[in-house]
């Protein structure tokens, strides 16, 4: 059985105009996304800015309001308590935010921070609470001593590992990772990424990892999902995606993975353009009326596309 299933999630956001405020029109943020998410496995869910991929993930913790859909949590039915504040499926289901300067409320210590989902859900007697936050810190790799101190006083890096524990507190069997990584500099950002990696590995979590990097995604992900103007365009196997990329967004992005090796720069430039080109040349091929991206279509096993 699925640990999570999302069934033709839309998220849509009302336009209002004239003087009575009427609604006259959507901005379809998220627009008939399916997937499912096995326990201890990580789903990547990847895109360009405003394709809908955080508003997904966010749909899923109850932070955007589910327009139509259904999501099925340890096959249960959970789209109307989604929101609601102490549900259990919010202690089984936590979030690492992408900013880690404003996701951590300056005005607090770590200890209160960390332990701040623990009073929500748990009854614990103080000296519990403090053992149960220095365990969290220690599997982060941070010392107990850094519980009295405030978040200005750690780096970036030393900053998400504190948002990491405060996600893990309640022992999670999901966590939602909204670009966890894209605010720190490349050497921290593999530090978080295998803090991950163990962490999924020691308490059997599943993630979906939220990003716009396939670099970053490629490390953390066995099945990727790849989205664009609010609906999927492909999904698959990590094998699927990097060696047999289908449709020519999927496509762009992969050209757009950074090569360290210099003598590469002009193939890799070369090929760039040429499938640049192509995106022009075949766009209404893959998009209906130039943007409308069709249904998933299944072209292997494991390897969905969308096309007409």
């Amino acid at each position: 059985m699925a640990l999570l299933e999302v069934k033709d999630l839309k998220v849509y956001y009302p336009i209002k105009g004239g003087l009575l405020g009427r609604t006259v029109g959507y901005v379809k943020a998220v627009d008939g996304v399916s997937f499912t998410i096995e326990p201890g496995q990580t789903l990547g869910l990847v895109g360009e800015s405003g394709s809908g991929k955080s508003t997904t993930g966010k749909a899923i913790l109850g932070l955007a309001k589910i327009t139509s859909g259904c999501i099925l949590f340890e096959g249960k039915d959970i789209t109307e308590v989604v929101r609601k504040y102490r549900s259990p499926y919010k202690k089984s289901v936590q979030m690492i935010f992408q900013d880690v300067y404003s996701s951590l409320n300056p005005r607090k210590r770590v200890l209160d921070i960390i332990a701040e989902p623990i009073r929500n859900f748990e009854k614990l007697s103080k000296a519990e609470e403090r053992k149960r936050v220095d365990e969290l810190l220690s599997i982060v790799g941070l010392s107990s001593e850094n519980a009295k101190k405030y978040p200005f006083e750690f780096s970036g890096g030393q900053r998400q590992r504190i948002g990491v524990a405060r996600a893990i507190a309640l022992k999670p069997k999901l966590i939602v990772a909204d670009e966890p990584v894209s605010a720190l500099d490349l050497s921290v950002q593999a530090q978080v990424l295998n803090y991950l990696k163990d962490i999924q590995k020691e308490l059997k979590l599943a993630y979906l990892f939220v990003s716009h990097d396939l670099g970053v995604v490629r490390h953390m992900c066995e099945n990727l999902a790849i989205m664009h103007n609010s609906r999927f365009v492909e999904f698959g196997t990590r094998k699927d995606i990097y060696e047999n990329p289908t449709h020519i967004y999927t496509k762009r992005l992969i050209t757009a993975i950074p090569d360290i090796n210099p003598l590469k720069r002009n193939d890799n430039n070369e090929r760039r353009k040429l499938v640049s080109a192509e995106y022009e040349e075949k766009r209404n091929m893959f998009y209906r009326d130039g943007s409308q991206v069709y249904d998933l279509k299944q072209i292997k096993d494991t390897h969905y596309v969308a096309l007409p």
